[in-house]
């Protein structure tokens, strides 16, 4: 069975089902190809799941601390399993919306393993069926996106030793768990962990962690983590020869020149992701790949008519990047003229518990492109909403040019600042300047009357502190 379109979409994830429904509104016959599940690892193997987690965590430690607003909760529990199915319902839903999205655009879903036979036809091998079909199309976009790297000697077990994959199918917690990775991830995985009373040691090699944040939010994250109890190790090399599997696990690593030993219930790996590229079989196309496929601006291949978008490019590994990104590509395939990515108006959020949320540059990478920057920096502890809140830890930092006090990045530690961080965003877009944001009147008791005293802070104006 042959059948043609006029695009197939090769992974049903965030950025192949957002593509297909842009994809629909443009009037082009379209067709997804996904081998699991449509929705893809954002929806079933890593934000939506990941986030319910750390929700049902955070409510966790606040009830347990729910005498401080003089609520008595003498006996505050925990069902992992009602966490879980908690997790699930959510995913469950969501999936369905998917669905019903693909069934709404009248895109074909093929629910199958799909390569590529050459730059016009792909191959389908649909799951639970011995069938093959093959798609032939005006266009083919690639959106495979990633799966959890690990590390040799480290891979996961299912057991002692896993990846975020198996950790969010945990049936029961561990008493204890060592991270290797200070990452997004890792911090993230630690954040809920030590909310859910597990004792948790994160290690990294770099010498902070978040080493890609701004330095002053790398550190305020560290005391915040440490404060709750997480014991975090910088600077230090893992040596996965080292491990040892029996009633826990035992692993080394180097750490201020010596060998030390870490030892915990469970071990999770978080150290990046892999692009998924294999068995699509690009050796049939002249798609250039380094590790990741190489794209232009409007994410099109060496193969004009093959695109590809997401975590398999490589770039901001962000579900919202790969949405805006197969946006793009579609508008390009359409003749619609699209504007490129601009990465540095791409706003980045950690879910952990204080938040933290980022756009444009930090101070260092400002410094490093030239700039003669000024900050602004304003504490939570003085905004009365987070007192409220009974959430007063963290800042909100903003970098400035310093003779045009245009907005070159925005920083946020703190209470729901991953709500609050697309203000900034918007700002950058806008080319904003400080003062532009101090004159936007920010409503009070708010937790963003710290976005306007930030602002206000880069003149040394800021009124509460």
């Amino acid at each position: 069975m042959n059948q043609k379109y006029d695009v197939v979409i090769i992974g049903g994830g965030t950025g192949g089902y957002v593509a297909a429904i842009r994809a629909t509104q443009l009037g082009l016959k379209t067709a997804v190809v996904e081998q699991g599940k449509i929705g893809g690892t954002c929806l079933h193997a890593g934000c939506i799941p990941s986030k319910a987690l750390l929700r049902s965590a955070e409510v966790y430690s606040n009830a347990k601390n729910a005498d401080k607003f003089g609520v008595i909760a003498p006996e505050v529990g925990l069902d992992f399993s009602k966490v879980q199915a908690r997790k699930e319902e959510i995913t469950e839903r969501l999936f369905k919306g998917v669905q019903h999205l693909m069934k709404k655009g009248k895109i074909d879903v093929f629910e199958g393993k799909g390569s590529i036979l050459q730059s016009r036809d792909v191959l389908v091998r649909l799951n639970n069926d011995e069938r093959e079909t093959i798609l032939s199309s005006r266009n083919i976009l690639i959106a495979t996106g990633s799966r959890p790297r690990t590390l040799p000697g480290l891979e996961a077990d299912g057991e002692y030793v896993m990846t975020s994959d198996e950790a969010l199918q945990m049936k029961e917690l561990p008493n204890s768990i060592i991270i290797v990775g200070g990452g997004v991830i890792g911090i993230e995985w630690a954040s809920m962990l030590i909310d859910f009373g597990l004792e948790v040691t994160v290690i990294e090699y770099a010498e902070r962690i978040l080493p890609t944040e701004d330095k002053d939010i790398s550190k305020e994250v560290q005391r915040l983590m440490k404060k709750k109890g997480v014991k975090i190790v910088t600077g230090a090399k893992v040596l996965p020869e080292s491990l040892e599997k029996g009633d826990g696990v035992y692993l080394k690593a180097e750490y201020k020149g010596k060998d030390t030993t870490f030892s915990a219930e469970k071990l999770l790996v978080s150290v990046g992701r892999l692009a998924n590229i294999e068995g699509i079989h690009l050796e049939n196309t002249k798609v250039e790949v380094e590790h990741v496929i190489q794209t232009n601006e409007y994410y099109q291949t060496n193969e004009p008519n093959i695109y590809a978008i997401g975590d398999v490019i490589g770039g901001l590994q962000l579900a919202h990047v790969a949405s805006h990104e197969g946006i793009i590509a579609i508008e390009h395939m359409a003749g619609e003229n699209p504007v490129p990515l601009d990465q540095s108006l791409v706003s980045k959020c950690i879910y952990s518990n204080p938040e933290v949320a980022s756009v444009g540059l930090t101070e260092e990478d400002a410094k490093e492109k030239g700039y003669q920057v000024k900050t602004g920096k304003f504490p939570f502890r003085a905004i009365g909403k987070a007192l409220v809140f009974g959430e007063s830890d963290g800042f909100v930092k903003l970098v400035v040019e310093e003779e045009s006090s245009k907005l070159l990045g925005a920083h946020m530690v703190g209470p729901h600042v991953t709500d609050m961080i697309s203000e900034a965003g918007l700002a950058r877009v806008l080319n904003a300047t400080a003062m532009d944001i101090a004159h936007t009147i920010h409503p009070h008791p708010t937790l963003a009357e710290a976005i306007g005293e930030a602002a206000l802070a880069v003149y040394g104006k800021e009124i509460h502190s």
